[in-house]
Protein backbone atom coordinates (compact mmCIF):
# COMPACT_ATOMS: atom_id res chain seq x y z
CA UNK A 1 0.00 0.00 0.00
CA UNK A 2 1.28 3.75 -1.05
CA UNK A 3 1.03 6.26 1.56
CA UNK A 4 3.98 8.43 0.76
CA UNK A 5 6.45 9.39 -1.52
CA UNK A 6 9.05 7.41 0.67
CA UNK A 7 7.39 4.19 -0.31
CA UNK A 8 8.16 4.67 -4.26
CA UNK A 9 10.14 1.81 -5.65
CA UNK A 10 12.50 1.57 -8.61
CA UNK A 11 9.95 1.22 -11.41
CA UNK A 12 7.18 3.88 -9.71
CA UNK A 13 10.06 6.09 -9.85
CA UNK A 14 10.91 5.33 -13.30
CA UNK A 15 7.34 5.85 -14.48
CA UNK A 16 7.16 9.32 -13.18
CA UNK A 17 10.50 10.20 -14.58
CA UNK A 18 9.28 8.90 -18.21
CA UNK A 19 6.21 11.26 -17.40
CA UNK A 20 8.40 13.95 -16.99
CA UNK A 21 10.45 13.58 -19.42
CA UNK A 22 7.38 13.60 -21.81
CA UNK A 23 5.88 16.63 -20.24
CA UNK A 24 9.36 18.49 -20.93
CA UNK A 25 9.08 17.56 -24.70
CA UNK A 26 5.48 18.83 -24.88
CA UNK A 27 6.67 22.43 -22.73
CA UNK A 28 9.26 22.59 -25.27
CA UNK A 29 6.67 22.09 -28.41
CA UNK A 30 4.49 24.79 -26.53
CA UNK A 31 6.89 27.12 -26.26
CA UNK A 32 8.13 27.38 -29.98
CA UNK A 33 4.33 27.99 -30.70
CA UNK A 34 4.35 30.53 -28.54
CA UNK A 35 7.63 32.03 -30.11
CA UNK A 36 6.25 31.35 -33.11
CA UNK A 37 10.50 29.86 -33.49
CA UNK A 38 11.84 26.30 -32.92
CA UNK A 39 12.58 25.72 -29.36
CA UNK A 40 15.09 22.59 -28.98
CA UNK A 41 15.34 21.40 -25.56
CA UNK A 42 18.02 19.95 -23.52
CA UNK A 43 18.08 16.67 -21.91
CA UNK A 44 15.34 17.16 -18.64
CA UNK A 45 16.95 16.05 -15.32
CA UNK A 46 13.76 14.71 -13.88
CA UNK A 47 14.08 14.01 -10.11
CA UNK A 48 12.38 12.63 -7.07
CA UNK A 49 13.60 15.30 -4.24
CA UNK A 50 13.26 16.51 -0.88
CA UNK A 51 11.57 20.22 -0.66
CA UNK A 52 15.42 21.10 0.90
CA UNK A 53 16.75 20.22 -2.66
CA UNK A 54 14.13 21.52 -4.55
CA UNK A 55 14.44 24.88 -3.11
CA UNK A 56 18.57 24.61 -3.21
CA UNK A 57 18.30 23.78 -6.82
CA UNK A 58 16.26 27.11 -7.36
CA UNK A 59 19.58 28.76 -6.15
CA UNK A 60 19.11 28.89 -2.17
CA UNK A 61 15.57 29.91 -0.14
CA UNK A 62 16.60 33.89 -0.63
CA UNK A 63 16.93 33.92 -4.29
CA UNK A 64 14.69 35.75 -6.19
CA UNK A 65 11.77 34.07 -8.03
CA UNK A 66 8.95 34.29 -10.07
CA UNK A 67 6.39 31.35 -9.42
CA UNK A 68 3.05 30.28 -11.18
CA UNK A 69 1.12 27.58 -9.26
CA UNK A 70 -1.73 25.80 -11.28
CA UNK A 71 -3.79 23.55 -9.66
CA UNK A 72 -5.54 20.27 -11.05
CA UNK A 73 -8.27 18.43 -10.37
CA UNK A 74 -10.93 15.47 -11.10
CA UNK A 75 -9.53 11.43 -11.87
CA UNK A 76 -5.99 13.33 -10.00
CA UNK A 77 -5.31 16.40 -7.69
CA UNK A 78 -2.49 17.77 -6.71
CA UNK A 79 -0.36 21.38 -8.05
CA UNK A 80 2.43 22.38 -10.42
CA UNK A 81 4.67 25.04 -9.68
CA UNK A 82 6.52 26.43 -13.15
CA UNK A 83 9.07 28.96 -11.61
CA UNK A 84 11.77 31.04 -13.20
CA UNK A 85 14.61 33.19 -11.56
CA UNK A 86 14.18 36.75 -12.25
CA UNK A 87 16.78 37.26 -15.37
CA UNK A 88 15.63 34.10 -17.08
CA UNK A 89 12.14 35.41 -16.76
CA UNK A 90 12.66 39.38 -17.72
CA UNK A 91 14.84 37.61 -21.39
CA UNK A 92 11.67 35.72 -22.39
CA UNK A 93 9.24 38.59 -21.42
CA UNK A 94 11.67 41.11 -23.72
CA UNK A 95 11.38 38.67 -26.41
CA UNK A 96 7.56 38.63 -26.08
CA UNK A 97 5.97 41.93 -24.97
CA UNK A 98 7.35 45.23 -25.90
CA UNK A 99 6.31 47.98 -23.13
CA UNK A 100 7.75 50.90 -21.63
CA UNK A 101 6.26 50.11 -17.97
CA UNK A 102 8.90 48.33 -16.47
CA UNK A 103 9.88 50.78 -13.40
CA UNK A 104 13.29 52.11 -12.70
CA UNK A 105 14.35 49.56 -10.34
CA UNK A 106 13.59 46.94 -13.12
CA UNK A 107 10.57 44.90 -11.89
CA UNK A 108 8.06 42.89 -14.54
CA UNK A 109 5.19 45.13 -15.58
CA UNK A 110 1.90 44.08 -15.05
CA UNK A 111 1.71 43.12 -19.00
CA UNK A 112 5.34 41.15 -18.63
CA UNK A 113 3.58 39.30 -15.87
CA UNK A 114 0.67 38.42 -17.62
CA UNK A 115 2.94 36.80 -19.97
CA UNK A 116 5.14 34.83 -17.67
CA UNK A 117 1.54 33.62 -16.29
CA UNK A 118 0.11 32.46 -19.57
CA UNK A 119 3.71 30.53 -20.62
CA UNK A 120 3.40 28.76 -17.05
CA UNK A 121 0.21 28.47 -17.66
CA UNK A 122 0.95 26.53 -21.34
CA UNK A 123 3.74 24.98 -19.89
CA UNK A 124 1.96 23.25 -16.79
CA UNK A 125 -0.76 22.26 -19.06
CA UNK A 126 1.68 20.16 -21.29
CA UNK A 127 2.57 17.83 -18.00
CA UNK A 128 -0.86 17.56 -16.96
CA UNK A 129 -2.03 16.63 -20.71
CA UNK A 130 1.37 14.25 -20.54
CA UNK A 131 -0.28 12.26 -17.61
CA UNK A 132 -3.86 11.92 -19.32
CA UNK A 133 -2.52 10.81 -22.91
CA UNK A 134 0.13 8.18 -20.91
CA UNK A 135 -3.52 7.00 -18.25
CA UNK A 136 -6.16 8.15 -19.63
CA UNK A 137 -7.40 10.13 -16.45
CA UNK A 138 -9.03 13.32 -17.32
CA UNK A 139 -8.09 16.15 -15.70
CA UNK A 140 -8.86 20.05 -15.07
CA UNK A 141 -6.08 23.34 -14.97
CA UNK A 142 -7.63 25.85 -12.47
CA UNK A 143 -6.72 29.42 -13.29
CA UNK A 144 -2.94 30.47 -12.66
CA UNK A 145 -1.49 32.30 -9.89
CA UNK A 146 1.55 33.84 -10.11
CA UNK A 147 3.94 35.58 -7.29
CA UNK A 148 7.26 37.36 -7.23
CA UNK A 149 8.95 35.92 -4.07
CA UNK A 150 12.51 34.38 -2.33
CA UNK A 151 11.99 30.74 -3.52
CA UNK A 152 11.79 29.54 0.15
CA UNK A 153 8.92 31.10 1.00
CA UNK A 154 7.09 30.16 -2.79
CA UNK A 155 8.19 26.57 -1.73
CA UNK A 156 6.44 27.42 1.47
CA UNK A 157 3.07 26.97 -0.13
CA UNK A 158 3.07 23.15 -1.45
CA UNK A 159 4.94 22.32 2.05
CA UNK A 160 1.16 23.71 3.73
CA UNK A 161 -0.15 21.85 1.87
CA UNK A 162 1.51 18.22 0.83
CA UNK A 163 3.85 18.23 4.16
CA UNK A 164 1.45 15.96 5.41
CA UNK A 165 2.06 13.06 2.76
CA UNK A 166 5.73 13.36 3.02
CA UNK A 167 8.56 16.05 1.96
CA UNK A 168 9.18 14.53 -1.65
CA UNK A 169 8.17 15.73 -4.77
CA UNK A 170 9.07 15.55 -8.65
CA UNK A 171 11.69 18.03 -9.87
CA UNK A 172 12.51 18.64 -13.71
CA UNK A 173 14.77 21.26 -14.73
CA UNK A 174 15.28 21.80 -18.45
CA UNK A 175 16.51 24.48 -20.38
CA UNK A 176 14.84 25.69 -23.64
CA UNK A 177 17.17 26.84 -26.61
CA UNK A 178 16.43 28.67 -29.44
CA UNK A 179 17.48 29.50 -32.98
CA UNK A 180 20.95 29.36 -33.13
CA UNK A 181 21.53 27.90 -30.05
CA UNK A 182 20.69 30.98 -28.04
CA UNK A 183 19.52 29.76 -24.45
CA UNK A 184 16.38 31.39 -23.76
CA UNK A 185 15.49 30.36 -20.30
CA UNK A 186 16.29 27.74 -17.79
CA UNK A 187 12.82 26.31 -16.46
CA UNK A 188 12.50 24.40 -12.80
CA UNK A 189 8.90 22.59 -12.86
CA UNK A 190 7.90 21.20 -9.53
CA UNK A 191 5.23 18.42 -9.57
CA UNK A 192 3.06 17.28 -6.66
CA UNK A 193 0.29 14.53 -6.72
CA UNK A 194 -2.26 13.57 -3.67
CA UNK A 195 -1.38 9.41 -2.72
CA UNK A 196 -4.14 8.43 -4.27
CA UNK A 197 -3.51 10.21 -7.63
CA UNK A 198 0.04 8.41 -7.58
CA UNK A 199 -1.75 5.03 -6.77
CA UNK A 200 -4.26 5.83 -9.45
CA UNK A 201 -1.38 6.45 -12.29
CA UNK A 202 0.57 3.27 -10.81
CA UNK A 203 -2.79 1.02 -11.59
CA UNK A 204 -3.36 2.83 -15.17
CA UNK A 205 0.00 2.20 -16.01
CA UNK A 206 -0.47 -1.73 -14.57
CA UNK A 207 2.01 -1.23 -12.07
Amino acid sequence: MLNNYEELNDMQLDVLREIGNIGAGNAASALATILDEKVDISLPKVKIADFDEAVSALGGPETMTVGVLINYSGDGNGMIMFLLDMEDAKSITNILVQDEEESVGGELSEMKLSAIKEIGNILSSSYINSISALTGMNMEVSVPYIAIDMAGALMSVPIIEFGAIGDKVMYIDESFIGSGGVHMLQSHVIMFAEIDTLKNIMERLGI
